[in-house]
């Protein structure tokens, strides 16, 4: 497996994660992470509605700004949530967010950082 390039946990900035939060795409992308753990990028997009060029910029989006942290084995990408590191760098903010997406916190599913194969 081969992690993908994200920033390291001290470097993620709040007007980054944020800005990525603001996208209604990037925000379903967010809490489907939060409801399954680990999402397959490829099967993923097929339920978002965009096109597979405009699902992998949000993915990219996200990833780049801290939200998410994917790895590639082969041909597959799997993404899940820095629930961790986004809760030591800014407490309560997912949390908060989930929250105003109308997700319970008994909803959540498992916060694993790096996300398995499935």
């Amino acid at each position: 497996m081969r992690l993908l390039p994200h920033p390291a946990t001290e470097d993620i900035e709040l007007t980054e994660v944020l800005r990525a939060l603001s996208d209604p795409v990037r925000l379903e992308i967010v809490v489907r992470l939060a409801l399954s753990g680990v999402m397959n990028c490829g099967e993923a997009g097929d339920d978002l509605g965009v096109h597979k060029s405009t699902a992998s910029h949000h993915y990219r989006t996200l990833r780049e700004a801290g939200v998410v942290i994917t790895k590639q084995e082969g041909r597959l990408k799997f993404m899940s949530l820095r629930r961790d590191d986004l809760e030591s760098r800014f407490p309560g903010l997912l949390d908060s967010v989930l929250s105003a997406a109308g997700i319970p916190s008994t909803a959540l599913g498992p916060g694993a950082d790096v996300p398995a194969p499935r």
